[in-house]
């Protein structure tokens, strides 16, 4: 019987150059001699193609900045309708300027699994276009200078993140997109920041939108989540029409830096009191006009940026988030070598003498023990906020406002020294408690033996009657017992005399007889 072995060839790798020695000239002679899994690697040159990925290829590029592929402005400039696509380390320019035609830096048709990231996407009609595509990572990508930065139409589940979108008409776009996260992007001095049109179930996290005509606009769009992003200087901040969304995570919403509340007494619905980094007020999200019910609110708006802080330890990622009215810059993490204490630094820099506050939300996987804050070096006590729980811990400190770092530390031996001051204190309460027993019983005791007096004093009152009556009663039987007396010797005195009496009568009846 013959034995057939199938054996799976290694990925290849090939090499373009556009003048060089190479395994081929263009982009599109590589794709075209690929099979799925291989890799494409682009040197750098300019390459005026227009480049159509059918393959599960890779396609990497030299240097994003001399890499470039050029589309003469017509059609797309790259192509993808095969899946899980990996495009990285390009310029992509000059698309055609077709809207219909969906003219794009790079066009994502009806494709999943595809990663396009650290590219460089200038001067498109699109720059990059999701058309019915799912389940596709669009990140760390510079955009600028089209019409659309990044357009979504009819895609789900579609990762858009840390991408910097700026001078495009339209940063980032959703048309009839569900279930899309556009999380940690810088969009600035766009026409339209974010725009969402019939759009529903996404969430928008962590962005941060400045100098922009309009930060965010919600059009016929609901069920969206939008929350920890910065809208700074924007104009509007954000328009909403016919649309219903929630502006927060029930914690904590957004920063709007033309908010003009305060923060005294913990937030409008946060149970605390005094400050703690949310406005006492809600953020008004209206255009003029909008009928009363249709007013969207951010019910927790930030009173400083947020930011979110990455830390890895151990191979896992923990998620640190900060909302201040400092400018935060140089994270970064660190383990003791010789106490264990891990502790988390960043700066802050603001307006000098003025308040400085931060508000900092740790996961006590990372951090579990208590915290020692120092500012420039010196101890202050934070608050722990009460929205703390079993997977995180929150805590507000305030500062005067210059150039500091902020060190917050984690200790093994503060956390053992608590303990031990916990016990101690249980220790003093019990103590305490014993002595509150103690002196309940001696005061008991002091009743007691003033009852016992008194009982001892009647005690005595009675004895003496009893003596008194005793002696009484000895009398009485002493006397009873003499006229007993009496009476025996009376009674015995009587029979003798009875019988003496009888004998002689006995006697002389007898002798008359004879």
């Amino acid at each position: 019987m013959e034995r057939r072995i199938s054996v799976k060839a290694s990925p290849t790798t090939w090499t373009v150059d556009d003048d060089g020695a190479a395994d081929f000239n263009t982009i599109q002679e590589a794709v075209n001699q690929a099979t799925s899994g291989d890799r494409i690697f682009v040197r750098i040159g300019i390459y005026y193609e227009h480049v159509i990925i059918n393959k599960s290829v890779s396609l990497i590029g030299e240097n994003t900045d001399s890499t470039i592929v050029d589309g003469n402005e017509t059609g797309s400039v790259i192509s993808i309708t095969a899946n899980s696509v990996s495009i990285e380390g390009f310029t992509i320019k000059r698309s055609g300027l077709l809207a219909n035609e969906y003219d794009s830096g790079i066009f994502v048709d009806h494709s999943s699994g595809n990663n396009i990231s650290h590219n460089t996407i200038t001067d498109n009609y699109y720059g990059i276009s999701l058309y019915s595509s799912a389940n596709n990572l669009v990140s760390e990508n510079t955009i600028t200078d089209n019409y659309y930065g990044i357009s979504l139409y009819s895609s789900a589940n579609n990762l858009v993140s840390e991408n910097t979108i700026t001078d495009n008409y339209y940063g980032i776009s959703l048309y009839s997109s569900v279930n899309n996260l556009v999380s940690e992007n810088t969009i600035t001095n766009n026409e339209y920041g974010i725009s969402l049109y019939s759009s529903v179930n996404n969430i928008v996290s962590e962005n941060t939108i400045t100098d922009n005509d309009y930060g965010i606009i919600v059009f016929d769009s609901s069920t969206n989540v939008i929350f920890h992003n910065n809208f700074v200087n924007n104009d509007p901040q954000a328009y909403s029409y016919n649309s219903i969304n929630v502006w927060d995570n029930g914690k904590e919403g957004n920063y709007w830096s033309d908010y003009t509340g305060v923060d005294l007494y913990g937030g409008p619905y946060q149970n605390e009191t005094g400050s703690d980094g949310i406005g006492d007020s809600a953020y008004i999200i209206t255009p003029p006009g909008t009928p009363i019910g249709s007013i969207q609110f951010d019910y927790y708006p930030l009173m400083g940026m947020f930011y979110h802080l990455t830390v890895t330890l151990k191979r896992e990622t923990y998620h640190v988030t900060v909302i201040c009215n400092s400018t935060i810059s140089e994270f970064r993490f660190e383990v003791g070598a010789e106490t264990g204490n891990k502790i988390i630094r960043f700066n802050v820099t603001g307006k000098d003498d003025t308040a400085g506050f931060c508000r900092v939300g740790i996961p006590t996987d990372l951090m579990d023990y208590p915290q020692i804050v120092l500012v420039s070096g010196e101890e202050i006590v934070p608050t722990l906020l009460g929205i703390s729980n079993e997977t995180h811990l929150y805590l507000y400190f305030t500062y005067v406002q210059n150039s500091h770092i902020i060190a917050i530390i984690s200790s093994k031996t503060l956390h053992i020294y608590n303990q031990l001051l916990d016990k101690n204190v249980k220790l003093q309460m019990d103590l305490q408690d014993l002595n509150a027993k103690h002196y309940d019983l001696l005061s008991k005791y002091n009743i007691l033996l003033g009852n016992y007096s008194q009982f001892q004093e009647s005690y005595n009152e009675l004895n003496n009657s009893y003596q008194e009556h005793l002696s009484d009663y000895s009398r009485n039987v002493h006397n009873v017992r003499s006229l007993m007396y009496i009476f025996a010797a009376s009674t015995v005195i009587f029979i003798i005399s009875t019988i003496y009496l009888s004998k002689n009568a006995h006697a002389s009846k007898s002798k008359a007889l004879k």
